[in-house]
């Protein structure tokens, strides 16, 4: 389903060229300040523009049109749109007979018998990604608004592009073979309180990875020391307990212990994998002629998702933890 969250329910819509693209957040607590505003910043970041980056772009204006009064959460189910204008449908009309590799045209297809658009991926498309910075957006406030002594702060930064930490490396690598690349973008969250999240099923890294995966081009998680873990004794990978705050002397559990915060940063590192839109010329099914064919992608695409990921990144992050503040604060 396109909805996600118990208590703060994010619900995404639209496709890549139709009309617009928007989102629905009902449980948003009352009282929330929401100006049109607040979104420049994080919409900003999401854009394209740097090297590597799509050269389609979209004003991507918020137009906030249900449970916002007076510049205050009201309590209903807040709707905002994002209105599509830079489009080039015609690109994809000639595409229709050969799924594109890596895309999700073949099983789309499939799934909805030929009724789906497919126009930029339809409602695939990474598009829609903007309607998750928003709820974002959104969130953060709501998790601000239950950050009791210091500020909760979420932050995601890429960390390596085609195996480089040097990013400009990486993305050169990929001018030069003019291709597509993948990257690595790490999150971190200070001053959680201890004791969020639901065992078995509602356990933090449940509720993460769930959210995580809906960004499209994420392949992989891991939190703390990560699958560098399966490498380790016990003792090494053991976090210590420092004092009554719940500090640890290392931090390779990420911050959750028994799927629970326990006062220490939240870490954990996504894989986003190169953009399956890449110049280089492919073998793939023409479902017209039943033969296997030289194809390349024509129009306009990221030659690296991973440079606009790490603000999405934060967004489904801000999600998942206003769910489970909210989720605590019924506890009390």
């Amino acid at each position: 389903m396109n909805s996600f969250g118990k208590n703060f329910s994010v619900q995404i819509f639209g496709q890549s060229h139709g009309e617009y693209v928007g989102l629905i957040i009902d449980g948003c607590p009352p009282g929330i300040e929401i100006t049109a505003d607040d979104f420049k910043e994080d919409i900003e970041r999401r854009k394209p523009g740097a090297k590597g980056t799509t050269p389609r772009k979209e004003d991507d204006i918020p137009e906030i049109i249900s449970g916002v009064f007076q510049e205050k959460s009201a309590g209903a189910p807040i709707t905002i749109l994002f209105k599509n204008s830079n489009t080039r449908s015609s690109d994809y009309e000639k595409l229709r007979a050969v799924p594109r590799p890596g895309h999700a045209d073949f099983v789309a297809h499939k799934k909805f018998r030929g009724f789906e658009d497919f126009r930029g991926g339809g409602h695939f498309s990474g598009r829609l990604t903007v309607a998750l910075v928003a709820a974002g957006v959104i969130a953060k406030k709501v998790v601000e608004s239950f950050s009791e002594e210091k500020k909760i702060n979420i932050k995601a930064t890429i960390l390596e592009i085609g195996g480089e930490t040097d990013l400009e490396k990486g993305l050169q690598k990929a001018l030069d073979a003019k291709d597509s690349i993948g990257g690595i973008v790490e999150c971190k969250v200070s001053n959680l309180p201890i004791g969020l999240g639901e065992p078995f099923f509602n356990s933090v890294e449940s509720l993460i990875s769930h959210a995580v995966f809906s960004i499209p081009a994420v392949k992989g998680i891991e939190f703390g020391a990560g699958f560098a873990a399966a490498k380790m004794f016990g003792v090494e990978h053991n976090d210590s307990i420092v004092n009554l705050d719940g500090t640890t002397a290392t931090n390779n559990a990420g911050g959750i212990v028994g799927g629970i915060t326990n006062g220490n940063e939240l870490v954990f590192r996504i894989v986003v994998k190169p953009t399956s839109s890449t110049p280089k010329e492919q073998q793939t099914l023409n479902v017209e002629s039943g033969n296997v064919e030289p194809f390349s992608v024509k129009g306009r695409h990221d030659l690296c998702i991973a440079l606009r990921v790490p603000v999405v990144l934060e967004a489904v992050t801000a999600m998942v933890l206003a769910d489970l503040m909210m989720e605590a604060k019924s506890y009390q």
